[in-house]
């Protein structure tokens, strides 16, 4: 099974954005995109369907904000979609969008200094198109380079979220497929785990069933990252299963795996209800988390975990403006 001529477009989708400018970028995002290309992204860009409107709403004011955008990866896998039974093939690419902030941006203000926009992306290609794109990006975390934090103090710690440990992120050549199997097998499992926690007697055995005891869960900013299954349990687990109630899983869009990593995205992927304190907010009204998962698989046990959500998105159900408080400072 090869992804050789899926991960051959995106690589040169990638290559024509780097060369892009507000003017051109909506030309350069059709090179290899449908007509009816249909992407996905977070608050404010919410979906757009073709080039134009994709340019328009998310790479033109992104391209004017920033000079001198670099690519820079971290994971670049592909693989078939087992939420279509295997049917699909999908290609993702997770790492940061550099550039020196010097424009604003919804409503961010520019300090003329590098930032790094944080990002996941799924691609699926059909007939050599890209047909579909999630577009997943931490603006919490520009704002906070920027010097402009919305939210109270986090749990865990936000940093310039690394790639993997082992820097083999970026599978250009395929992997071999059992691998992928057994990635998207362990992942699947730790689904499971989560579904049916209370048969476990402590959250420690719960986790201990899929993950390494020294893994690291690199979450999103407005949460931040915790290192251990201990402390996962303190500065996520906990504020998360105790804050949150009412949760309704809905399922998935995307579900692969290539190697040694994989993940998943949902639109959305949870409806939840906020209990009362979770990201500093009151009890409010019932919203979504739009998830991305992304992991690393090391032996028998997952050893990282890349986490975007659509705090924006979560936030604004429960009538937090936060891009509007940014205009307005």
């Amino acid at each position: 099974m090869s992804f050789q001529s899926e991960k051959a477009l995106v690589r040169a989708h990638y290559d024509a954005l780097a060369k892009a400018t507000p003017e051109t970028v909506a030309d350069a995002l059709a090179v290899h995109t449908s007509a009816d290309w249909h992407w996905r992204g977070m608050h404010p860009f919410y979906e757009q369907d073709g080039a134009q409107a994709v340019a328009e709403s998310f790479w033109a004011p992104f391209l004017r904000a920033m000079t001198k955008v670099q690519r820079r990866q971290d994971i670049f896998i592909a693989g078939r979609n087992e939420i279509d039974d295997f049917q699909s093939v999908w290609v993702i690419s997770m790492g940061h969008l550099m550039g020196l902030f010097d424009a604003p941006f919804l409503g961010i203000k520019p300090n003329r200094r590098i930032a790094m926009l944080r990002y996941a992306e799924f691609h699926k290609v059909v007939d050599g198109k890209i047909v579909e794109t999630a577009m997943f990006c931490d603006l919490i975390h520009l704002m906070s380079q920027a010097g402009q934090y919305p939210l109270p103090p986090q749990t865990g710690m936000h940093l310039v979220q690394p790639g993997p440990a082992t820097h083999d992120g970026l599978l250009f050549n395929d992997a071999a497929p059992g691998e992928g199997e057994k990635t998207l097998t362990l992942i699947n499992q730790m689904i499971g785990d989560i579904n049916t926690h209370q048969k476990y007697s402590t959250p420690q055995e719960e986790l201990a069933q899929s993950w390494h005891d020294d893994f690291v869960w690199w979450g999103p900013d407005g949460i931040g990252a915790t290192y251990t299954i201990d402390r996962y349990i303190e500065q996520h687990q906990r504020p998360f299963r105790t804050q949150i109630k009412d949760r309704v899983y809905n399922g998935h869009i995307c579900r692969t795996a290539e190697g040694n990593f994989g993940g998943f995205f949902g639109w959305a992927n949870l409806s939840v209800t906020n209990g009362g304190g979770y990201l500093g907010m009151p009890a409010g009204a019932r919203s979504e988390m739009r998830v991305v998962d992304l992991y690393r698989r090391d032996g028998d046990k997952l050893a990282e975990n890349w986490i975007f959500i659509d705090i924006l998105h979560f936030l604004a159900m429960q009538g937090a403006d936060i891009l509007g408080r940014m205009r307005d400072l």
